[in-house]
C-alpha cells in the first residue's frame, strides 16, 4: 500500500514539473531530460511491477501450511462436553491424518461468561500453542487477538466467536486444496483502475450494518467513506477502518458471479494522513482481491452492504477461483 502512496506522490511532483516546463515553453521536464510521456511510461511501468509483487506476495501467502486453502472444516460448539479426533464415534470428527481421540473440548460457564477448556487425550502428543500439553488449558478465542492453537498431526484447530458463540475452525497442512493449488487468475493490470478518490469522513463515527455468509447482519463502526468517478459518474463505498492506517472496502461490483467471486471482494487503501478531514486516496482496483469464502464454505466472510454494491463492472483485480474447493459456495 505505501507503494501506491509514492507512486500518487510521483505522479503530483511530475504535474509540478510540466507546470513549470510548460511555462518556460520547455517540451522536456525541468532537470530530468525526459519528455513528459517517457516519465507517465517510467509511472506506469512501476506500477506494474508493483501490482506483480503484490500478486506474487498474496500467491506465496496462500501456498503457506495455514493458509485459508488449509481449512477443512467449521464446527459450532454447544455447553457440555465435544469429544475430537479423527475416529467415527468423536463428536467433531478431524481429517483422518490426526489421532483417533484427541481429547474433549467442555464449553461452561456463569453469569453469562462462557470458557472453553480443552482436555487432551493422554496417549498422543497433542501441542497446544507449541507446548505439550499434559493438562487441562482454556482456550483463547479470536475476539481479542489471536486464538490458541491446538495441533494433532498435520491438524491444528482452534476456537473463533461469532455472535456470542464459539466454533471451532479446522486446518489441515496435507489438505487436497492446499496440495492442488492450480494459481489465482487476474485481469491484465490496468492503469486506468488506479483511481484517485477522496475520502470523506462522517462528523461521527457512522454505523452500517454488513451482512455475512452466517446469514444476518454485523453492526459495524465506520470512519467514513470513498468517493471515485469512473466515466464521469462518481461512486460511494462506506469503508471499514482497516488498522494501522488503512481503510478496507468489501464492495460489489457487476462482474461479481459472471468473472470475478459472487460474494464480491476487498480492497485495502491507505487513510490520508489527517483522517478527520476530507484528503486524497489511492483505490487501485488492481489489487482488489477475492474473500477467502471463495477457498472453502467453512470461512466466515462478510459480505458487501447494501450500498457498496456498485453499479460498475470493475474490470481489474483478481478474478473468481477455479482450482478444486471441498463443498460448494
Amino acid at each position: 500500500m505505501k507503494a501506491s502512496v509514492v507512486s500518487l506522490l510521483f505522479l503530483t511532483l511530475i504535474a509540478s514539473l510540466m507546470s513549470e516546463a510548460a511555462a518556460d515553453d520547455s517540451p522536456a521536464v525541468l532537470g530530468s531530460g525526459q519528455s513528459p510521456s517517457q516519465q507517465s511510461s517510467e509511472t506506469m511501468a512501476e506500477h506494474e511491477a508493483e501490482v506483480m509483487r503484490y500478486r506474487a506476495e498474496r500467491d506465496a501467502t496462500l501456498r503457506q501450511p495455514e493458509s485459508w486453502l488449509t481449512l477443512v472444516g467449521l464446527h459450532w460448539l454447544d455447553e457440555g462436553t465435544t469429544t475430537v479426533g479423527s475416529g467415527e464415534d468423536m463428536d467433531l470428527r478431524l481429517p483422518d491424518t490426526a489421532p483417533d481421540f484427541v481429547g474433549e473440548l467442555r464449553v461452561g460457564g456463569s453469569g453469562g461468561e462462557s470458557a472453553t477448556l480443552f482436555v487432551p487425550a493422554p496417549r498422543h502428543e497433542v501441542r497446544v500453542d507449541g507446548q505439550i500439553a499434559v493438562q487441562p488449558v482454556e482456550l483463547r478465542g479470536d475476539a481479542d487477538g489471536d486464538p490458541t492453537q491446538v495441533e494433532a498431526g498435520s491438524v491444528v484447530f482452534f476456537p473463533i466467536d461469532r455472535r456470542g458463540r464459539t466454533a471451532v475452525r479446522v486446518k489441515d497442512r496435507r489438505a487436497r486444496t492446499l496440495r492442488e493449488f492450480a494459481g489465482l487468475d487476474f485481469y491484465p493490470i490496468d492503469w486506468s483502475w488506479r483511481v484517485e478518490g477522496r475520502f470523506v469522513p462522517y462528523a461521527e463515527k457512522k454505523e452500517i450494518q454488513v451482512p455475512s455468509v452466517l446469514g444476518g447482519t454485523d453492526t459495524q463502526q465506520i470512519p467514513g467513506s470513498v468517493e471515485f468517478q469512473r466515466e464521469g459518474r462518481t461512486y460511494r463505498l462506506d469503508a471499514l477502518d482497516g488498522g494501522e492506517g488503512q481503510l478496507f472496502l468489501i464492495f460489489g461490483d457487476e462482474t461479481n458471479g459472471k468473472i470475478t467471486y459472487g460474494g464480491g471482494r476487498f480492497l485495502y487503501a491507505t487513510t490520508p494522513p489527517d483522517s478527520s478531514r476530507p484528503g486524497p486516496v489511492v483505490l487501485d482496483f488492481n489489487k482488489a482481491y477475492s474473500p477467502p469464502c471463495v477457498f472453502s464454505p467453512w470461512a466466515t466472510c462478510p459480505l458487501p452492504p447494501r450500498q457498496n454494491r456498485l453499479a460498475l463492472a470493475i474490470e481489474a483485480g483478481e478474478k473468481t477461483y477455479r482450482g478444486y474447493t471441498e463443498g460448494s459456495h
